[in-house]
C-alpha cells in the first residue's frame, strides 16, 4: 500500500505519527508550517485524512476535495502569503498551535492574521480534525515582519513567533 506523505515531507521522510513526543510534535508543526508555505492547495491536502472534518474561521469543511477547493479560494485573496506556526501543546493523538501569517488582498492592503489551531491525527500521522480560529489585523507595509522568499519555507534562521513578540 502507498503511504500518503504530509505536505512538506522530505522525499523519503518517515512519516511523523502518534504518539507524539516534544520533539515529534515540534517537527510536525514545522512540517505543516512549510506544506502550507508551499501555496499548493494539492500538496497540502496529502496532510489530511480522506475525510477530514475542518473548522476554519465560520466555515464548515470535510473531505481532501474541500479543502483543496478551499485552499484555491484562501490563496487566490491572500496574496504574498507567509506562515509562522509554533506548537502551543500537545498530547498522544493531538497538537495545539498558535500561528501568525502575513498577506495582502488585491488593493494592497496589509493585514497579519492570527490564529490558533486545534488538531487531531490518526494512526497513519493523517490530520482528520482540524479547528482553527482566526482573526485579522490590518497592517501597513512598514509592519510587516515575515521576509522571506515565497512560496516556499520560512529560512531557519528567520524569527518565530515568540522571537517576533508575536
Amino acid at each position: 500500500m502507498n503511504e500518503t506523505k504530509p505536505a512538506g515531507a522530505a522525499p523519503g521522510a518517515v512519516p511523523i505519527r502518534p504518539p507524539f513526543t516534544l520533539e515529534s510534535a515540534v517537527a510536525k508543526v514545522r512540517m505543516a508550517e512549510d506544506g502550507w508555505n508551499t501555496r499548493d492547495p494539492q500538496r497540502v491536502a496529502l496532510a489530511y485524512t480522506e475525510d477530514s472534518q475542518w473548522r476554519n474561521r465560520a466555515e464548515f469543511l470535510q473531505g481532501r476535495a474541500a479543502i483543496q477547493e478551499f485552499l484555491r479560494r484562501k490563496w487566490s485573496r491572500e496574496l504574498d502569503y507567509r506562515l509562522i506556526k509554533e506548537i502551543w501543546a500537545f498530547g498522544e493523538e493531538r497538537i495545539a498551535v498558535r500561528f501568525a501569517y502575513e498577506w495582502h488582498d488585491d488593493s494592497d492592503h496589509w493585514f497579519r492574521s492570527y490564529g490558533n489551531e486545534n488538531w487531531e491525527f490518526d494512526a497513519r500521522g493523517l490530520m482528520r480534525r482540524r479547528l482553527a480560529s482566526i482573526n485579522d489585523l490590518p497592517i501597513t507595509e512598514a509592519d510587516r515582519r515575515y521576509h522571506w522568499n515565497a512560496p516556499g519555507p520560512r529560512p531557519n534562521d528567520h524569527p518565530g513567533l515568540s522571537d517576533l513578540g508575536l
